[in-house]
């Protein structure tokens, strides 16, 4: 037997265990079942620390690319599935709320979610092609935002996504009109938010976006084009209207 059989052999093991595991003890409620998946579940992931409460009807496809930290929460209903030949690092302290989706297909792709990162009710987060999604030390994320992408998504430390947000990184090909959009491919960029923004409710992000440190983005706008560091931006599409660093920051009114 070759290395790639043995390693096929090894991931499909690897996903029956996770899933014989989850149909066996992810269904028992309260405190017995926090307990009987706390003692029985780090069989299934790749790492798992202390102190992590894992709720019922948790979905599981295949734990071992899956790493997670000390006090880490899985809320009922939360879903994730991540293929072979990739990984998903959890650190500590993160939240997930009910509801949340985690995917990630392919091969080489990593979503990382460092110590702190709360994501809320309904937040799906997906990478696929070799990317890689990075959401840093205490950043929230709104309920039923959709994160997803072909090329890397970087989104740092402090940030405030709010609710029904979205963020693409990529763009589907479409100058061929004697084929199908569907088949024509796709191109990316990359998206990234910088430390400390601020994106209010409803907020688009698109392909090869950079918003800077310190900026904050009015409630339903489109950003298509890079955003100066500590800027103020509205509309559709998001234009800048102000600096942050202005003497009247104390007296400002929130755009949203």
């Amino acid at each position: 037997m070759n290395i790639q059989e043995q390693t096929r052999d090894f991931s499909l093991w690897s996903r029956w265990q996770t899933q014989t595991m989850t149909a066996l003890f992810g269904w028992i409620p309260s405190l017995p079942g926090l307990g009987i998946r706390y003692l029985l579940y780090p069989a299934i992931f790749k790492k798992m620390g202390r102190s992590v409460r894992i709720y019922s009807n948790v979905k599981l496809k295949n734990a071992e690319p899956i790493e997670i930290g000390f006090g880490v929460v899985l809320d009922r209903g939360v879903e994730i599935d991540v293929e072979r030949d990739n990984n998903l690092e959890i650190g500590d302290r993160v939240n997930l709320s009910r509801d949340v989706r985690i995917s990630v297909t392919g091969q080489g792709n990593k979503i990382r979610l460092a110590n702190l990162v709360s994501l809320d009710r309904g937040v799906d987060l997906k990478v696929h092609h070799g990317s890689k999604l990075e959401i840093g030390e205490h950043t929230y994320i709104g309920p039923y935002t959709c994160i997803s992408g072909y090329g890397n998504i970087e989104i740092g430390k402090d940030c405030l996504i709010a609710s029904h947000s979205s963020i693409y990184a990529h763009n589907y090909d479409f100058t061929d009109t004697t084929k199908k959009i569907r088949e024509q491919g796709f191109n990316f960029k990359g998206v990234r938010i910088e430390d400390n923004c601020w994106l209010g409710s409803g907020v688009r992000v698109v392909d090869g976006v950079t918003i800077g440190r310190g900026s904050v983005i009015g409630a339903g706008a489109v950003v298509t084009k890079d955003i100066p560091p500590y800027s103020v931006a509205i509309g559709v599409p998001a234009q800048v209207i102000d600096s942050r660093k202005t003497d009247r920051v104390p007296n400002r009114r929130s755009p949203f």
